[in-house]
């Protein structure tokens, strides 16, 4: 009885969803989709015929209530399961306005609750439900996409779920003479769904602009205007994997003697993950509204994803460059350089720390200009761009001091020279 009731309760609201949606003008597309009930799930989702509306909140919920005097239906506080965390959002709305791209990830809490949800004998499908607001004074539009909880396997969108890449030699920044061959590197992934996974490994080469925080995302994460808009760099090798419904797959990086160490400094990988054709991940663009065509979102993932440093040194260093030993040295910027901002430091991991400490000052120690803290296994740092301003043309110098267990510096490098363009 009880599951005839929750079967005539979701035609209910999809009967009067389809209503509202007659009413309103923003529609999306998967309209729809398969989660995993036991962790994150990541889906690409077209919104179409926005007009003076931005997006603002998104909720994950169990049941929806009609949303008068605004349109369309909103989820009923009292079966709100989550709402997207900020650093889960790589949503982005179109130039033009009237098309919304939304990268739905539901964390693993949210698929949690829902999946108790469902034990208890509520319905086994939820929802998510975002809001769009006027910007001329109309009322709020909710739009919702129903989330029907299945496993991680085949008939679940293609998406990244986790990336980590490492180095054969266990250390986040490795150090390598120049002209020497690097140590093998791998990525390994967790992921939902099932297909074929294609993508490259390139290298960012010293004096190149480092890759943005959406050029490190997959190709599929971004609306198809912006996926010929990602920087390239040094392309090293592509590869062309099948992923099974197992969830997880190590990919091995390309020979190592293939990546660049002719030039001193500091190079990045990174693994370039191009979109794929799944069927389960296509958002249909005439079905939302938003243009024609399908748009192929296989391997999307909501988060940018991960590179793996290398700095190539030599012996005029004057002993601050090592390739191991455990000690604690400098690697970049190179003594008594001369660098654009914004710069990167980095450094060698030191054994028994805790934490970091980079300091930056002028060269006499007058005035410090930045002080950062990072925990062990972090062994480069990204400086802000008002490094530069606040040099103000002095000459600067870095360090890194090792602090163990109660805060105590057990290590410290020398004091190393450079300044800004």
């Amino acid at each position: 009885m009880k599951r005839t009731q929750s079967l005539g309760l979701i035609l209910s609201i999809c009967l009067i969803g389809a209503a509202f949606q007659v009413e309103g003008e923003i529609r999306r597309d998967p309209n729809g989709v398969n989660v995993n009930s036991q962790g994150v799930t990541s889906v690409f989702i077209t919104f179409g015929g926005l007009v003076d509306q931005v997006p603002v909140e998104a909720t994950w919920c169990g049941e929806l209530i009609p949303a008068t005097p605004d349109r369309g239906l909103k989820c009923d506080p009292n079966s709100v399961f989550g709402r997207l965390p900020i650093r889960f959002d790589q949503s982005r709305l179109s130039a033009g306005g009237g098309v919304f791209t939304d990268i739905m990830t539901i964390p693993a809490s949210v698929s949690r609750r829902a999946h108790q949800a469902a034990q208890r004998g509520e319905t086994s499908s939820f929802f998510y439900v975002r809001r769009f607001v006027s910007t001329s004074g109309g009322p709020d539009e909710f739009v919702f996409v129903t989330c029907r909880l299945a496993g991680g396997g085949a008939r679940v969108p293609l998406a990244l779920i986790d990336v980590a890449l490492d180095f054969s030699l266990a250390t986040t920044v490795l150090a390598v003479p120049v002209g020497t061959v690097p140590s093998t590197f791998r990525a390994e992934l967790a992921y939902n769904g099932s297909g074929r996974l294609r993508g490259r490994w390139e290298v960012v080469q010293p004096g190149e602009d480092p890759p943005s925080s959406r050029d490190l995302l997959t190709e599929a994460t971004l609306p198809p205007e912006e996926r010929l808009l990602q920087r390239r760099y040094t392309l090293v090798e592509r590869f062309d994997v099948f992923l099974p419904p197992t969830g997880k797959v190590i990919i091995q990086g390309p020979d190592p003697s293939r990546l660049p160490t002719e030039l001193e400094g500091l190079y990045q990988i990174l693994l370039r993950v191009e979109a794929a054709d799944d069927k389960e991940a296509d958002s249909n663009r005439s079905n939302a509204g938003a243009g024609v065509g399908i748009v192929h979102s296989g391997a999307v993932a909501g988060f940018p994803l991960p590179t793996l440093r290398y700095f190539v040194g030599s012996a005029r260093e004057g002993g601050d460059f090592a390739a191991g030993g455990g000690e604690l040295r400098l690697l970049q910027p190179l003594k008594e350089a001369t660098v654009a901002a914004p710069v990167v430091f980095a450094w060698t991991v030191s054994p028994n720390t805790l934490i970091y400490r980079l300091e930056v000052e002028t060269v006499e120690g007058s005035q410090e200009l930045l002080s950062a803290v990072l925990q062990q296994g972090i062994a480069s740092y990204a400086a802000p761009s008002w490094l530069a301003e606040k040099a103000s043309g002095k000459a600067l110098r870095w360090r890194v001091i090792a602090l163990g267990p109660g805060g105590q510096k057990h290590s410290s490098s020398r004091w190393r020279e450079f300044s800004f363009e």
